[in-house]
């Protein structure tokens, strides 16, 4: 079924943004739904994060007031679903591993949109699954109030997105997931207008480029296809890593006009060789800004095993920093992701620790890119 028709959020006032928006957000790590018997030691974990200015007790309708200013350059915000995956869940932790790693919020924190794990997209919903969901979500609300609101974690996520824009336009968004799906909802309103000068980095061991996956139009397997599709071609999703796909890259970059960079012919590239490589083909096509899309699974299964398909022989860590590093003096970054992160698949805890320790270090480098300026040139070493 369709999803339910809302308002233009540019016409809504910041007072009916915000009581919209906290709707479909929580606190950190609250995403999602926990058994009581959990739920001391996740609110535990989220003043931890949050510090000691965080009230349990209060709204967080209130605490997204405080922090959506027009002081924010970016804000953090997690989509802690694996609904979308087609192998193997548990990307649904990722974001309280990464979040656990960075020990306390580095810039304003938007939270989590609300997940119901069982959902994925509005249109695969029927309008009775939809109107349950909402009766059990918002049951605060008029039924008249609550039913206009979209309750999977596609739909409240992107309507979570363009509520955000219209309350701090330009705030850069780094958004932690979750299933590569996730990507989508939180990349596609940027896709819309005038797009000739934005690119996509995608780090990738898979490609994501099918129209449809058994059906499913918005999944793991293609959102890189739609993003691809928006963008209009022209080689402007450059994606790196890739080394599983049932097709070869003349198949790739011929029939759909992106360009890739495989596992086996960067494998030995010193990390500021690569990042040359990509700074002069984005710049040959007149890309000036760009999002950063970070599957961890384009990284070498040594430093990510941990997620639902890891890979060998693929990037290193050093090469996916400075590629980010390098970016981010280049152009100007508008968004980035990390996804897939999934620490309890690891083999042991030893793979789970180095997976979420290489999910760190690009948080980190990411987070930078996107409070950076692009400068005319920029030192790759």
């Amino acid at each position: 079924m369709d999803a339910p028709a809302l308002p233009d959020p540019a016409a809504l006032s910041r007072g009916a943004l915000l009581d919209e928006l906290a709707c479909y957000l929580r606190p950190p790590g609250q995403g999602i739904h926990a058994v009581s018997t959990g739920r001391v030691s996740l609110l535990a974990k989220t003043q931890a994060y949050l510090g000691a200015s965080w009230e349990p007790d209060s709204s967080w309708r209130a605490h997204l007031d405080a922090v959506l200013t027009g002081e924010a350059r970016c804000a953090i915000l997690a989509i802690p679903s694996d609904t979308g995956a087609g192998i193997v869940r548990g990307a649904a932790w990722g974001p309280e591993a990464i979040r656990g790693a960075l020990g306390a919020a580095p810039v304003p924190d938007l939270g989590d949109v609300f997940c119901i794990p069982q959902l994925l997209d509005e249109e695969m919903l029927s309008d009775s699954a939809r109107t349950r969901c909402q009766d059990a979500l918002w049951p605060e609300l008029s039924a008249a109030r609550r039913h206009s609101l979209p309750v999977s974690p596609l739909g409240m996520a992107e309507r979570a997105r363009r509520l955000v824009s219209a309350l701090v336009p330009g705030l850069r968004l780094f958004m932690l997931g979750g299933d590569h799906t996730v990507t989508w909802p939180v990349l596609k309103p940027l896709l819309e207008g005038d797009v000739e000068d934005l690119g996509v980095l995608h780090f990738d061991a898979h490609t994501d480029l099918l129209p449809a996956r058994l059906g499913i139009v918005n999944c793991f397997a293609t959102w890189a296809f739609h993003a691809n599709a928006a963008l209009g071609g022209g080689q402007r999703l450059l994606q790196i890593g890739i080394r599983a796909s049932g097709r070869d890259r003349a198949h790739w970059e011929e029939s759909l006009g992106v360009r890739q960079l495989w596992g086996s012919e960067i494998r030995e590239l010193a990390p500021a060789d690569l990042a040359s490589l990509a700074v002069t083909h984005l710049r040959a096509r007149g890309v000036r800004r760009v999002y950063i899309s970070n599957d961890i699974d384009g990284t070498d299964a040594h430093w990510a095993g941990a997620c639902g398909t890891p890979e060998p022989d693929g990037l290193t860590p050093a090469q996916v920093e400075t590629m980010i590093r390098v970016i981010g003096a280049e152009f100007e970054v508008v968004g980035a992701d990390l996804v897939e992160l999934a620490p309890g698949l690891g083999l042991d805890q030893g793979v789970a620790a180095r997976s979420i320790d290489t999910a760190l270090r690009y948080a980190r480098v990411t987070l930078e890119a996107l409070q950076s300026a692009p400068t005319k040139q920029a030192e790759y070493s």
